[in-house]
């Protein structure tokens, strides 16, 4: 959402006078379609009382037209003028742009980058794993997926409604509770590929050795017990922990992007999954280097180009909000990378690529929950923080509890996004989105008295202890049932020839 600014010059407003003669028409059209020329009927007779004629809704003036093209630019309430619930060109087109870029961080930038990763016997099983949850997520979210994160009519703070089953009547129309001029259907897909992206992030921690339909299995169920009701607690209408727009919020937190919704629910889930699962076959025993760190860097290359859709794409608008995330994820990113390659040369000697490639990846899971309400200097902050902690968790706390964290995805997704949910508690500035302290939402639910008291950062624990039980205690239980029902790994044998031949009948690489 914007900046809800309306210091309009009158040199502006001139010109917006002029364009509305020229637009306001087709975007009014419904409230201002003019009347059809009568044709010429007989006089009726005198004995009959003539039919009274409907009354033709009163055209919009320019001064309503001009009211709803600056709301349209500034991304405000259209209320009183002239084009309530008619999707914008501009704002639509970032829009589908940002949901193309979220999808490009899936297929294929997480592709490539875990992939790179892995052996070469198993890096199809991850090319499966991604396209698997593209379709098995997006089949849950047309079903009821959408409607239980982003419908309203349960009331509930903890699931949505049923209205938007199988997407009913989510179509060009905007759904005002989240974004007054994007069409919903536009915005159900933006939605869809966070929901594609959060569980595909889990299996970097599984790599080699679970079963594919294992994985679809545990996907199945993770979607429903964990990431639909932890996304509607945090970005649904009545979500418990919706701080800036639901005003009956619980825990007033702020998550711009998805740092409790994505990294840390996939990031804490991952680490559960792996202990459970156990480790690698040879593990600690036989090298198991990255097989192409080629292909991880230009995954990695790829993760960063759609992230600006994933965190610019979530003011909903192409606005000063956007830009701002827009700004604040490419300092972060680019400053975290070089931290993590300059503590790699004090400890280890040498700066590596996936060093580099780590570094970047984790300035951004950090910067994610709060790109769009820090400022540059906040975002800095963020960059050096990303490079740090992370850095620490990947290459020393796994050796310290030698858990095999196959790609490293609970040392940069749930520390990095445990940090990012923390450190936005304390680096919050309301004034690159005042709708932090609104009047409408925040003031009512204890959000505007938080950050002007300093005590945001206690509800933003609040909402990171929540995630952690959440995604931990549904893993656990999620994982155990499979286990005891159908299995979690290959046999041994299996594992040892690679995943790609024995589960996908195919090699990533033929070589004579």
């Amino acid at each position: 959402m914007s900046i809800k600014s309306r210091k309009w010059t009158s040199l502006l407003a001139a010109v917006l006078i002029g364009g509305a003669a020229c637009v306001g028409t087709s975007w009014a059209q419904d409230a201002a379609t003019p009347a059809p020329v009568a044709e010429a009927t007989p006089a009726a007779p005198a004995a009959e009382a003539a039919p009274a004629a409907e009354a033709e809704p009163a055209a919009p003036t320019v001064e309503q037209r001009v009211a709803g093209l600056e709301a349209y630019i500034n991304n405000v309430d259209p209320v009183d003028s002239a084009i309530v619930g008619v999707p914008g060109p501009g704002h639509t087109a970032w829009q589908m742009t940002a949901a193309a870029l979220v999808l490009f961080m899936t297929l294929p930038g997480l592709a490539l980058f875990y992939g790179g990763l892995v052996r070469s016997k198993n890096v199809l099983s991850i090319l499966a794993m991604c396209f698997g949850c593209a379709g098995l997520v997006t089949v849950i979210w047309w079903a009821v997926g959408y409607s239980l994160v982003f419908g309203t009519n349960f009331g509930s703070p903890f699931l949505g409604g049923t209205e938007f089953f199988f997407l009913k009547d989510v179509g060009a129309a905007p759904n005002t509770t989240y974004a007054y001029w994007i069409p919903q259907s536009v915005f159900c897909i933006f939605q869809l590929t966070f929901a594609i992206i959060t569980p595909a992030l889990i299996f970097g921690a599984t790599a080699e050795r679970m079963k594919f339909w294992a994985v679809m299995a545990f996907v199945f169920f993770w979607m429903f017990l964990v990431y639909i009701p932890l996304a509607h607690m945090v970005w649904g209408g009545t979500g418990l922990m919706n701080g800036v727009w639901n005003s009956d919020a619980k825990i007033p937190a702020i998550d711009f992007a998805g740092g409790t919704v994505v990294h840390m629910s996939s990031g804490w889930s991952a680490l559960v999954l792996c202990l459970i699962l156990g480790k690698r076959l040879g593990f600690g025993k036989e090298p198991m280097a990255p097989h192409s760190m080629v292909l991880c860097m230009v995954g990695t290359g790829m993760l960063w180009t759609g992230w600006y859709g994933f965190n610019a794409g979530s003011a909903l608008a192409a606005d000063g909000i956007a830009a701002n995330a827009f700004l604040t994820t490419t300092l972060a990113a680019a400053i975290a990378a070089f931290v993590w390659a300059i503590l790699e040369a004090i400890f280890r000697g040498k700066p590596s690529i996936l060093g580099f490639c780590s570094g970047a990846v984790a300035g951004l899971v950090v910067i994610t929950p709060a790109c769009g309400f820090v400022n540059a200097t906040g975002a800095v902050i963020i960059g050096v923080a990303a490079g740090i902690v992370p850095f620490f968790a990947v290459v020393y706390l796994k050796k310290i509890l030698g858990y095999d964290d196959a790609l490293d995805t609970f040392g940069i997704h749930a520390v990095g996004g445990t940090l990012g949910a923390i450190l936005t508690g304390f680096l919050v500035d309301p004034n690159v989105n005042a709708n932090l302290v609104s009047d409408a939402y925040a003031a009512k639910n204890g959000l505007k008295t938080a950050i002007e008291g300093g005590t945001l950062w206690i509800e933003q624990l609040k909402a990171v202890g929540l995630t952690i039980a959440l995604a931990v205690v549904a893993t656990a239980v999620i994982a155990f049932i499979l286990k005891l029902v159908i299995g979690l790994r290959p046999t041994p044998e299996v594992e040892s020839q690679g995943l790609d031949v024995n589960e996908h009948g195919e090699e990533g690489y033929i070589l004579n």
